[in-house]
């Protein structure tokens, strides 16, 4: 079969689909957490080398990139796919579910590697694109601080590999299989978490006068928090501050010593991320101080906003368009809470991270359930080899 000067269609990837398949449910039997994926990245390498590609390891832990040039163009481009699993218990009961308790790709990473190695093996063996292609499968995603994208990038990622531009993609469980979703600008939050320490004074349960309760201090502060939101940001802008963990005391006639909490904080703008930090700060002092407790904060800077460039989304909106047609094209997808750390990479070039649909009534990512959709293996192979193809075209004659 040719496929020389043809632009990819999905249906071209059908007679290596069963194979990436495989390749994704081998992945998804044995996750690994995050910084941990050796046995992911070895096996990325080993096929990506047997298709031909030049294969640089351990980039920022268990990164790697493959590396395909064709013709002599000068331009250049970036593919990325995240290979790290999550500390969940699998729930699926499916024949290729986790044999690793506790651990599981809750997130569709497995997914994400496989939709790029099935795009790896057809540009391998079409070439049909003038230029350098870089395969960049990244460890640690679900790091929350220090990770994968970082750890590469302090390893000199586009110094060593350099990419006019990069793009990424996440799938999307509650949309129809093979549905892109686009959007220029901040797509998805800055998450920051706050770990706050109350330190009172405790006291037997029958003498409360004599204590400083640091229970009743941490209750009131959850409620007075939601005022940062409702009260200092601006109401056409976005914000998010949820309370996730609260503890204080092992026993009901026991008023204890402290009481912690932790709170994740997300924002789409540096500056309503600056106003929060600022209100959550003052806010937990004086709060604490007004109960006769004493606050102790941490505050942890998280992945950034994740803003997409607008000529580089709008490329790949209309390489989608013409892959799956303008009907299963989502050109303006409202902004998501979650964050990413592609971010980093679209600090350093420009670029797009795009969603992909994981199927409608399907399980939320993160969830004990949930499994990626092998549908979106051939949807998404194409998409990256089109993209390429487009990116660096080859030139008529």
């Amino acid at each position: 079969m040719s496929h020389a000067n043809t632009l990819c269609q999905v249906a071209d990837l059908d007679d290596i689909k069963d194979e990436i398949v495989g390749i994704r449910r081998h992945i998804h039997q044995h996750p690994e957490l995050s910084f941990e994926e050796a046995d992911t990245a070895a096996l990325v390498a080993a096929r990506l080398e047997e298709w031909g590609y030049a294969v640089t390891r351990n980039i920022g832990g268990n990164g790697l990139v493959g590396t395909l040039r064709a013709g002599g163009g000068a331009r250049s481009i970036g593919l990325r796919a995240d290979m790290d699993a999550l500390p969940i218990h699998e729930e699926t009961g499916l024949d290729w579910a986790s044999r690793k308790h506790g651990t599981m790709h809750a997130c569709g990473h497995d997914g994400h590697t496989a939709m790029l190695l099935g795009a790896a093996k057809h540009l391998a063996r079409t070439r049909n694109f003038d230029g350098t292609l870089n395969l960049i499968f990244q460890p640690a995603e679900e790091a929350g601080f220090n990770s994968g994208a970082q750890k590469m990038l302090e390893d000199g990622l586009f110094d060593r590999f350099p990419c006019d531009a990069v793009f990424g993609i996440h799938n999307h469980p509650g949309v129809a299989t093979g549905t892109f979703m686009f959007r220029s600008g901040p797509f998805m939050a800055a998450c920051d978490t706050v770990k706050i320490r109350i330190v009172g004074r405790g006291s037997h349960a029958a003498r409360p006068h004599l204590s400083v309760d640091p229970v009743v201090t941490a209750a009131s502060l959850v409620m007075a928090l939601q005022t940062v939101v409702s009260r200092n940001v601006d109401p056409m802008e976005t914000a998010v501050i949820t309370v996730g963990a609260l503890h204080a005391g092992h026993a009901a006639n026991v008023i204890p010593e402290y009481a912690t909490m932790e709170l994740s904080v997300r924002s789409f703008k540096q500056d309503v991320r600056e106003l929060l930090e600022q209100r959550i700060r003052a806010l937990v002092a004086t709060h604490a101080d007004s109960y006769g407790a004493r606050a102790e904060v941490e505050y942890l800077r998280g992945y950034p906003v994740l803003v997409n460039s607008d000529a580089e989304t709008e490329f790949a909106r209309g390489v989608a368009a013409e892959l799956v047609g303008e009907e299963n094209v989502i050109p303006s997808f409202g902004p998501i809470a979650g964050s990413e750390d592609f971010a980093y990479f679209l600090q350093q070039r420009p670029g797009c991270f795009l969603r992909v649909g994981n199927g409608q009534g399907k399980p939320m990512l993160h969830n004990a359930g949930y499994d990626f959709n092998d549908e979106n293996i051939p949807v998404g192979a194409a998409y990256w080899t089109r993209l390429v193809e487009r990116w660096m075209p080859v030139k008529p004659g």
